[in-house]
């Protein structure tokens, strides 16, 4: 069977109950015709970055409903579906390492295909960027302000692994996820086109690391360096060793 013929059953699959259903047609059909491909690559690239907008489709959708179950104080459904999200994070950072199979001149070549279209203007991501700041005030409400509870209180003055605890671990999951995959993306980047070139935008690239270092809930991360700080006060920032108590830090 020639290339051709490969091409045309790749494209125009036989259809049954199951193809109809989800609308494979269409979803085959959301490529650049394979013949049109500008080198073997591309149809991954595409495919890949597709799907990364399916699956950013489906943690806002999700995400959206736990807003809901937050301001219903629904600890159970909070955390099963951001634990659904967290795994939809987790495939997507792994997804990206697809794209390091392609040599940096045939991701030039497919680079010249999108015009001055990046990575930036991702819908999926740029909707997705919106939730946080509303996860956060349903939590605030439902989880600390509704039951007299701080940050400080559910991490350390009155923690006992509450619900307020667990919800507030499942959120900064979700951040330190969200972070970990604008991490990768960075370092795919860096191998692609190398971070001191010029974006399609005309911007640096580095301007990129501004964004792998923005957290989303910096309450549940400064706490942390709170709790260090305080605990640290009470026996000091050099401690006497303990394998040579004899040892004496002067």
């Amino acid at each position: 069977m020639h290339k051709p013929d490969y091409y045309a059953r790749i494209e125009a699959p036989e259809m049954r109950d199951y193809g109809v259903y989800l609308q494979c047609d269409k979803l085959l059909a959301c490529q650049k015709p394979l013949a049109e491909m500008v080198n073997a690559d591309e149809l991954q690239f595409q495919i890949v970055h597709q799907v990364e907008e399916l699956w950013m489709k489906l943690i806002t959708y999700t995400l959206v409903d736990v807003v809901d179950f937050l301001e219903q104080q629904n600890t159970h459904r909070v955390v099963t579906l951001m634990g659904r999200v967290h795994r939809l994070m987790r495939m997507m950072t792994v997804q990206l390492d697809l794209l390091e199979t392609m040599s940096p001149k045939e991701y030039q070549e497919i680079r010249l295909q999108l015009g001055n279209g990046s990575g930036q203007e991702s819908p999926g991501f740029k909707l997705l960027l919106r939730m946080p700041p509303d996860l956060w005030r349903a939590f605030q409400a439902s989880y600390l302000d509704g039951r007299g509870l701080s940050v400080e209180d559910v991490y350390d003055i009155r923690y006992d692994h509450g619900d307020s605890y667990v919800v507030a671990e499942a959120l900064i999951e979700f951040d330190e996820l969200f972070q970990k995959f604008r991490a990768s993306h960075l370092y795919l980047i860096h191998r692609s086109i190398g971070l001191g070139s010029r974006s399609l935008k005309g911007r640096p690239v580095e301007l990129l690391q501004a964004g792998a270092l923005h957290r989303f809930f910096p309450e549940l991360w400064d706490i942390r360096c709170d709790m260090t700080d305080r605990w640290g006060s009470q026996y000091g920032t050099v401690r006497d060793p303990i394998s040579h108590p004899e040892a004496k830090v002067g």
